[in-house]
């Protein structure tokens, strides 16, 4: 596929894919004979990885990181998983603060549609004591 058809298929900007390749974040990826890049079945499960994986907020230090191991090979595993781990624990206290924040608001809306403006008004003009 051209980097275009990667960029239109999984709606990430042709910018972004060529910036996290030049970082190590997604590994080289084969060129044609003309030069443009070729992106294999494999250079699209990276770009999956990628996006599944920022659309969670992971670091992309932690994401290359992982690439730097997974290209040194099968002797990385145990440091690819611990990576892996770490990045899930972060983003699980992520998850209870926003589930936090989410208890918070929909209190506040709660407080909103329990809220009486004919009664309001009442109180403030002196009607309502």
């Amino acid at each position: 596929m051209t980097i275009a058809q990667v960029s239109k298929e999984y709606d990430i900007a042709a910018d972004t894919l060529r910036y996290y390749e030049r970082i190590g974040l997604l590994p080289t990826v084969n060129r044609s004979k003309s030069g443009f890049r070729d992106y294999l079945p494999e250079d699209c499960r990276w770009v999956e990885f990628i996006k599944c994986m920022r659309r969670a907020g992971i670091q992309i230090e932690a994401l290359i990181e992982y690439v730097s191991l997974f290209q040194q090979g099968d002797e990385t595993q145990a440091a690819r998983k611990q990576i892996l781990i770490e990045q899930r624990s972060l983003l699980q206290g992520r998850i209870e603060e926003m589930q936090q924040t989410l208890a918070y608001l929909d209190k506040k809306i709660d407080h909103y549609e329990q809220w009486n403006p004919v009664l309001e008004n009442d109180m403030l003009s002196g009607n309502g004591q």
